[in-house]
């Protein structure tokens, strides 16, 4: 939802996109992928790039790619890092995602990054983004000039919602379940954030659930 609200804003302020989807061994890689197809062909995207980086299912740590590790059961209220923190995985996202831009010649990255996450996923803070701007900076060639761009960064999941509402986002599109993918468990962290979002913002979600 959050990279669907994200590419609603991208096409409000730019004449051409690209997207990028990774893969990296997560549970429910078959159903993300179909959303991303589905979300790029809603708005129309002819350059899509699919690449999977399944090493990081190799190194594990995460009950997203480690069927060994259970995924826990939505605790809202916590401060501590869950299961489901894929170590490092928003860096080796946006390295992928800075070299294709330098390829292109694109000059912003959009991330549907969100802070209210942070608690929990520390590569989805502000200063995360302002510290890889700077490796970005640093790290390509001369005259490359790539911004990145996460501008749902300090809302709430129901103003995200509300947002991809006046955006006319296809938010039935998208998919935020952890652990299934015919339908949504509606208890792991991801569903949880997203219910309570759209509770919030006085709107059903689309989207089926077991419970």
């Amino acid at each position: 939802m959050d990279s669907c609200v994200t590419a609603a804003i991208a096409a409000a302020e730019n004449d051409e996109l690209a997207f990028l989807h990774v893969s990296y061994g997560q549970r429910t890689e078959a159903r993300e992928r179909k959303a991303f197809n589905d979300i790029a062909d809603h708005y129309g995207v002819v350059k899509r790039m699919d690449v999977s980086i399944e090493y990081l299912a190799k190194i594990g740590g995460s009950s997203l790619t480690d069927e060994n590790i259970a995924v826990t059961e939505a605790d809202l209220e916590s401060n501590e890092i869950p299961t489901s923190y894929v170590p490092f995985r928003n860096a080796n996202m946006l390295a992928i995602a800075v070299s294709w831009a330098e390829v292109i010649g694109a000059n912003a990255i959009y991330i549907g990054a969100v802070a209210e996450d942070s608690s929990g996923y520390p590569d989805c803070r502000v200063e995360f983004y302002q510290a890889f701007q700077n490796t970005i900076n640093t790290g390509t060639k001369p005259g490359t000039h790539i911004q990145i761009r996460t501008p749902i960064i300090e809302l709430s999941k129901a103003e995200i919602v509300k947002k991809g509402i006046e955006l006319n986002a296809p938010l039935h599109l998208t998919w935020s379940c952890y652990r299934n993918e015919e339908l949504a468990c509606g208890t792991c962290d991801s569903c949880a954030l997203r219910l309570r979002g759209f509770a919030q913002a006085g709107v059903i979600d689309p989207i089926p659930y077991r419970q």
